[in-house]
């Protein structure tokens, strides 16, 4: 069964101060990619609640995106450095070494502990439950979560199941060490794994994505409803207490039904997938800050995310939203490196 990492009642907690997202440049509608799939537009849309994904050149690597966003979150939360890095994603840059390490020392944090964290679109919540341990024993006063994911180059144009559903995009938050009580405090965070399904989602080595999508939607509904449940209850809410739920962008089907089966107030459910396509582990981000931004999102509601991915796995936390601006795409300025691509 998922698990909630210890939530002690005096522990300090990761309060959420800074929120910063990139996306990529190239905008793709479902006319380049229906024709080549011998389908109609509405035939994507209706499947999946796409009308364009945005995605990025062969000239831009993961740790490109990431420090756009990180820089991006850093300005939003009005400093400059952090004690440590987590990058989760399922598109690192090379095998070895991680790509966290190097987008610290782009962002000019050398010298801090900073590496990867793989769970595929469930990176957000795995990446939260790590920085919330270094700010709960007192490893870190503030840490920087970057979830980025470039999976473009990993999808097949020519395969149905997957060729219009991914785009491309970073997301970052930074959190610093505060008090349970405080607007942005990460609740208890429910994390779950089921590696007897691992090839219902996969990506074999040299070769593109494949994925079995019914098996794949049915788990995604099941395991992020209950996640989210559980990630409630911990939080002492009740369902009928959250504000705004924002599941993972995967699939509009997936996010609708995930609603339901909650039993939420559809307007309380953030869809933001019709002009971003499925942005994986940044996806939750993207919700939160266009929903900010459009003032769907205020301080003060309660907020309940849940997300699913390869693995399988899931994860799922709460927190009330605080007054933090959300920044998208920070100037890069650091020098780039030559990247395996």
């Amino acid at each position: 069964m998922p698990s909630a990492v210890g939530d002690g009642q005096q522990a300090p907690a990761a309060v959420l101060c800074g929120v910063g997202t990139a996306r990529g440049d190239i905008v793709v509608p479902n006319a380049e990619i229906a024709g080549r799939l011998g389908v109609a537009d509405d035939w994507i849309c209706a499947r999946t609640g796409i009308v364009e994904r945005r995605r990025v050149d062969a000239g831009t690597s993961t740790a490109d995106l990431a420090v756009r966003a990180a820089t991006a979150a850093l300005t939003s939360a009005a400093i400059q450095s952090v004690d440590v890095v987590i990058l989760a994603t399922a598109t690192p840059d090379h095998r070895m070494p991680g790509t966290a390490p190097e987008v610290a020392a782009r962002l000019g944090l050398c010298g801090i502990p900073a590496f990867d964290v793989a769970a595929a679109c469930t990176g957000l919540p795995y990446a939260l439950q790590v920085a919330k341990g270094f700010v709960a024993d007192g490893a870190a006063q503030r840490a920087l979560v970057i979830t980025v994911d470039r999976l473009s180059h990993l999808t097949d144009p020519d395969d149905r199941t997957t060729a219009a559903l991914f785009g491309d995009g970073a997301g970052a938050l930074v959190v610093r060490r505060g008090e349970r009580s405080e607007p942005g405090a990460v609740g208890p965070v429910i994390l779950g794994a089921d590696g007897r399904h691992a090839d219902a989602l996969v990506v074999p080595h040299g070769q593109f994505m494949r994925m079995r999508g019914r098996e794949v939607f049915q788990h995604a509904v099941i395991r992020m409803s209950q996640a989210a449940e559980e990630a409630a209850a911990a939080a002492g809410w009740s369902l009928g207490d959250v504000d705004r739920f924002v599941p993972h962008q995967a699939n509009s089907r997936i996010t609708q039904a995930v609603g339901r089966r909650l039993h939420l107030d559809g307007g309380n459910v953030l869809d933001d997938i019709a002009h971003l396509g499925n942005t994986s582990a940044a996806s939750i981000l993207f919700a939160l800050a266009h929903a900010a931004a459009d003032d769907a999102l205020r301080p003060g509601h309660r907020v309940l995310m849940a997300a699913f991915g390869s693995g399988l796995t899931w994860g799922a936390t709460t927190l009330t939203w605080p007054n933090v601006p959300c920044v998208a795409d920070g100037p890069d300025r650091s020098p780039r490196r030559e990247t395996a691509r």
